[in-house]
């Protein structure tokens, strides 16, 4: 072998070892956090109240996450059926606190241990790889909360609609985050306890003025069950107190409020913007139901304007 061919045979043989190391540091890269020695813990805050029916549904699905490095927490506004035995037997911590959702997360906040937490209501589903995505998105990034898009599941053409809609919102100001580091959430103060409705909106506000926010791609499903149009409407009537108590703490002329609860963006802004209007478009029969439930809200809003003023 001449000297020509020994010289390119070993710069041949060097860059293949420079491939090799180079495929070697990128497999490390994309190791989850799952698989690494410092994992993190999450602590999964669930609040409940008379959910013996869908609480099994949740606690399972936590359970089944590949992230397995969490503590579930229950805070049970003192339920008169099996809601606090069921939680029990899928290993969690229940603990007592009424009477609304912000006082009980607020409450299971103190007595978790987690770097990060995820809050659920207790007729929500958590796809397998939600949190193992949050915090692998929140440690590689340098992220500190993260929005996750809600899927809506139930029973009837209704539902459908509502889980039109609800594609809509992801990481918008209609949205609000739902995994947060633990240090965040009390920095800023966690849930305003005067708010009913509306505290979701308050609460994303302060953590985005201070914190680094992202989106996660796999979602969660809300279960919804069959859907009543006369209780949906219901619900919305009873936040109009909420709502009134948000307009003056954030005031009426404030720009992101004016988004929230006004008819422009409410009801077109948030399903045209980033090229958005393309969905409406391809599906014209969930559009068409979309709206009318949107419209049937804001009568509903316009019934009882003289709680804003």
């Amino acid at each position: 072998m001449s000297n020509i061919q020994l010289r390119v045979l070993l710069k041949f043989w060097g860059m293949l070892r420079i491939l090799e190391k180079t495929s070697n540091l990128k497999q490390v890269s994309t190791i989850s956090y799952q698989e690494t020695e410092n994992i993190p813990l999450v602590s999964v805050l669930v609040t409940t109240k008379n959910e013996e029916k869908n609480i099994e549904s949740c606690l399972q699905s936590i359970k089944n996450q590949t992230f397995k490095n969490i503590e579930l927490i229950v805070v049970d506004n003192f339920s008169i059926d099996k809601t606090a035995e069921l939680s029990k037997k899928y290993g969690a911590k229940v603990y007592l606190k009424g009477n609304e959702r912000s006082a009980q997360r607020n409450y299971g906040v103190q007595v978790a241990q987690g770097k990060y937490l995820i809050y659920l209501d207790a007729d929500m589903i958590l796809s397998p790889a939600v949190i193992e995505e949050c915090v692998t998105k929140c440690e590689r990034d340098n992220i500190e909360a993260l929005y996750v898009p809600e899927r809506i599941v139930g029973d009837g053409l209704w539902i459908k609609v509502r889980d039109f809609e609800r594609s809509f919102y992801t990481g918008t100001v209609i949205d609000a985050v739902r995994f947060v580091q633990r240090d965040l959430f009390l920095q800023v103060g966690g849930f305003d306890e005067t708010l009913v409705g509306p505290e979701d909106w308050d609460f994303d506000r302060r953590i985005r003025k201070i914190g680094r926010i992202g989106v996660a791609i796999t979602p969660l499903y809300h279960n919804e069950g069959r859907f009543s149009i006369n209780r949906y409407l219901k619900k919305k009537v009873y936040y109009i107190e909420g709502i009134q108590k948000y307009l003056i703490k954030w005031g009426s002329n404030d720009l992101e409020t004016e988004k929230q609860v006004g008819f422009r963006y409410r009801l077109v802004g948030v399903f045209i913007e980033k090229g958005k209007w393309k969905k409406l478009m391809l599906h014209p029969l969930l559009t068409c139901g979309m709206y009318l439930l949107r419209f049937q809200v804001a009568l509903g809003y316009f019934l009882n304007r003289d709680c804003f003023k």
